[in-house]
């Protein structure tokens, strides 16, 4: 019996998780798998991820037999969730991408137990100069860094890959933002799961 070839399947995915998801793709073979990332930089203007996202759906649909949305809620107030109701994709579930690497409910217990933490994955960790210093404007602002950091206490590397060197920058932007660090190994968790699920 023929083996029934999966789905051609777009991959709407945030631009902070691009290089993850072409690895999962490229390790796991998913040669039915292809990927569109929107700009990572949209976090910063949350409000207009959600219709980014619908045009992204809308001009792929002819050429996919199925779409599903790597983003978390990022900051949408579930204005993500209402456009793919009303245009019937998927989305990996949770609110951001620390949940859905460390597993939500893994994620969700220790948020609890240990609420005052600043989050960096492998992204965020190789771009955090950019992206925390120079985006919250506190390389020309240095005053401003107890007013965003003040009630942090530690910064928690969520770390996708053993890299020593991400994992020394992840330590040195602790030590710039005046906090306790913690090395968390999450490998590709519920991303890798939620592919794997689909595909």
């Amino acid at each position: 019996m023929a083996r029934i070839a999966p789905p051609r399947t777009l991959l709407i995915a945030c631009g902070a998780l691009a290089r993850e998801v072409l690895a999962l793709i490229r390790l796991n073979g998913w040669s039915h798998m292809d990927l569109a990332c929107l700009p990572a930089h949209l976090h910063n203007k949350p409000q207009r991820i959600p219709e980014a996202v619908r045009a992204k759906i809308r001009a792929a649909r002819r050429d996919y037999q199925r779409i599903l949305v790597l983003y978390g809620d990022c900051g949408t107030g579930g204005v993500l969730d209402e456009v793919l109701a009303d245009e019937g994709v998927e989305r990996i579930p949770g609110p951001h991408c620390y949940a859905f690497y460390s597993g939500l409910d893994a994620f969700l217990a220790q948020a609890e137990a240990d609420p005052a933490c600043f989050y960096l994955t492998d992204y965020l960790a190789r771009h955090f100069e950019r992206l925390v210093i120079q985006g919250l404007g506190l390389d020309r602002h240095p005053e401003l860094l107890p007013l965003y950091f003040g009630n942090y206490e530690k910064l928690v590397y969520l770390a996708q890959l053993p890299d020593p060197q991400l994992e020394q920058q992840a330590k040195a932007a602790a030590l710039r933002l005046g906090l306790a660090y913690e090395h968390r190994p999450t490998g590709y968790g519920g991303l890798q799961d939620f592919l794997r699920r689909a595909s």
